[in-house]
């Protein structure tokens, strides 16, 4: 297993100072390579009747042709504010960040340097194993307009490349690039960096290594480099003492000046099931300015991710279905079987799950779960969705990063549906309270234009599952008094309205024939007197039959029709004789007025 880490250090306090942080993360069968070089003449701390850098300097990369380059970073300092760009190997370059900080010197006041980053991965892959010039670092303007820099001796500038490749032959690394500006010397006289999450299942020829800028061979006091605990050293190159001394351990030169891009081997400093390192560095006097930190651990551990990939929501509906991945992709390790999922909705948990495969490295898995959404949750809200999450926010297994567990998305749920009373139609009564209706006759061309299609139902649940729609909307039979209430799902982009009719089933006045007679005589035809419209909606009616006389001969009602017999006086139970007789129908209902006319009994 081999474990590396290079500082960046760029003199300065730390004023202003940005702290080391991961930048990138390589998980796999990786390792990395450096090459740099000064842009300083000499020592600055030695020799100092010079001022100027050079207008640029060379590095050779030999890369084994085994290796697969997986990234590159072009690093460039000095003393400033900072250059946005360089050239390398004559194209230009913009720096993707750039990181100062501030030294106040007692004598000169405020001094800023700064150090920038950019990535050349494309640029590295494309050129391969050459010659590289840096040059148009042009820090000249800022030590002629700040004599601070030079009156100090912390007058540098500088560059280096990373390359991070892959070999299959290389064990399961992790590869790590920490970033950032900060600054050890006389006053702070220590930094430390606690590397986490880590599984080491082995420690042969493991490394550590380090770029500073402004380290002076001759101010070698209290100068070290430490890994948990151990002080590293390299002699000849790198003393124990004499860390930030201006060498190149990867071409074994001691005219790095005011640079070192050293490695050192930790095998034995770092140990098999260690799940933490903590690096230190020290200094008495120098100041040291700490730009990167890189390691490479034998550490296998999972890194489970999640990825949304689509969601789909439904009409008048608290319920999503949502897709994701959940992915092990930049890892050292299988992410198991069982691993916990849970759901937020802006940051409340409304659901949870868990993986049913065991995902290898480099695996994806797709799911699709189905979510319920409180109604205490607007319409509005951002959805989460976390791997390796209990549903209390804590963690199961140890992976590499417990940072990037989760992966969110914006939701914005359909309203509920309007509801819309439309006009109340009334139809009369065919008895036993029912009647005939025409749904279609209260949709205007106003509703037709504003929606895609009508459907008509019955009752909601029918509406909402597109169930028992009615066919037949202009000859509609209604014959249930609890169900006067017809639902219109009205489709609209992207979902509908609902608009709800009223059914009133009214009594209407009946239409009865001028001439009206019965022949009771058993043959089925005229037997009784039926009024149309009369029996099973007129309930409370009652019917008068009298004589020519004027004697009432018969009461009927709603159950009780004529059949030409007396039900009344002394004839009370005789057939009447043939003849003309007068009637009286009394609906009673207040609306209505009693109805009289003749009625010829025949035989």
């Amino acid at each position: 297993m081999k474990l590396k880490i290079v500082f960046f250090l760029f003199v300065s306090i730390i004023t202003n100072a940005q702290e080391i942080e991961i930048y990138e993360q390589f998980n796999g069968r990786f390792d990395y390579t450096a090459i740099g070089n000064t842009l300083n003449q000499f020592e600055n701390n030695l020799l100092q009747s010079f001022c100027e850098t050079l207008p640029s300097s060379n590095a050779t990369l030999n890369l084994d042709t085994s290796n697969t380059i997986t990234a590159a970073y072009l690093f460039w300092a000095g003393s400033g504010n900072g250059d946005n760009d360089v050239r390398l190997n004559d194209q230009l370059f913009q720096a993707d960040n750039i990181y100062n900080v501030v030294f106040d010197d007692s004598n000169w006041g405020e001094l800023t340097y700064f150090s920038a980053v950019t990535d050349i991965t494309d640029f590295i892959i494309s050129q391969g194993n050459i010659n590289y010039k840096l040059s148009d670092l042009d820090i000249s303007q800022t030590l002629q307009n700040n004599p601070g820099y030079c009156g100090n001796r912390t007058n540098f500038a500088g560059w280096s490349i990373y390359v991070i490749y892959e070999n299959p032959n290389l064990p399961l690394n992790q590869v790590s690039l920490f970033l950032g500006l900060d600054i050890i010397n006389r006053d702070v006289q220590e930094k430390e960096i606690v590397i986490d999450n880590l599984n080491v299942l082995d420690n042969d020829d493991a490394k550590i290594g380090f770029l500073a800028w402004e380290g002076d061979n001759a101010l070698n006091f209290g100068e070290s480099l430490s890994i948990n605990g151990n002080v590293l050293s390299s002699p000849p190159l790198n003393l124990a003492t004499n860390a930030f001394n201006g060498t190149n351990s990867f071409t074994n030169s001691t005219q790095f000046y005011n640079c070192d891009l050293d490695v050192y081997n930790i095998e034995n400093n770092i140990n098999i099931g260690d799940t933490q390192a903590i690096i230190r560095l020290t200094t008495q006097a120098d100041l040291i300015i700490l730009n990167n930190i890189i390691t490479v651990l034998n550490s296998q551990l999972p890194d489970g991710t999640t990825t949304i990939n689509d969601y789909q929501k439904y009409c008048d509906s608290n319920v999503i279905t949502i897709d994701y991945n959940v992915n092990n992709f930049n890892c050292t390790d299988p992410l198991p079987i069982n691993t916990p999922i849970a759901f937020y909705a802006n940051n409340i948990l409304i659901g949870q799950y868990q993986t049913d495969v065991t995902l290898g490295i480099g695996e994806t898995v797709n799911y699709s779960s189905i979510l319920n959404i409180p109604t205490s949750i607007p319409l509005d809200f951002e959805l989460s969705i976390v791997i390796d999450d209990n549903g209390n926010g804590i963690s199961t297994i140890n992976e590499i990063s417990e940072i990037n567990n989760s992966s969110s998305t914006l939701i914005e749920l359909y309203p509920k549906p309007e509801t819309i009373q439309l006009e109340t139609l009334e139809s009369c009564n065919l008895g036993s309270n029912t009647a005939y209706f025409n749904l279609e006759s209260v949709i205007t061309s106003e509703i037709e234009q504003n929606y895609v299609s009508l459907s008509y139902f019955e009752n909601l649940e029918d509406l909402n599952n597109n169930t028992n729609q009615i066919l037949d909307y202009t000859n509609y039979l209604l014959n249930n008094l609890n169900n006067t209430l017809i639902f219109i799902k009205a489709e609209k982009n992207p979902c509908f309205d609902i608009l709800t009719i009223q059914l009133d089933i009214i009594n209407c006045a009946p239409e009865i024939p001028g001439n009206i007679g019965i022949s009771p005589n058993n043959d089925g035809l005229n037997d009784v007197l039926n009024f149309p419209g009369i029996y099973n909606v007129f309930y409370n009616h009652e019917l008068l039959i009298f004589n020519r006389y004027g004697t009432l001969i018969f009461i009927g009602n709603n159950n009780l029709k004529w059949n030409g017999t007396s039900n009344q006086g002394i004839n009370n139970g005789k057939v009447l004789p043939v003849g003309t007789y007068y009637y009286v129908l009394k609906l009673n209902e207040s609306n209505f007025k009693a109805i009289t006319g003749y009625i010829y009994l025949n035989k």
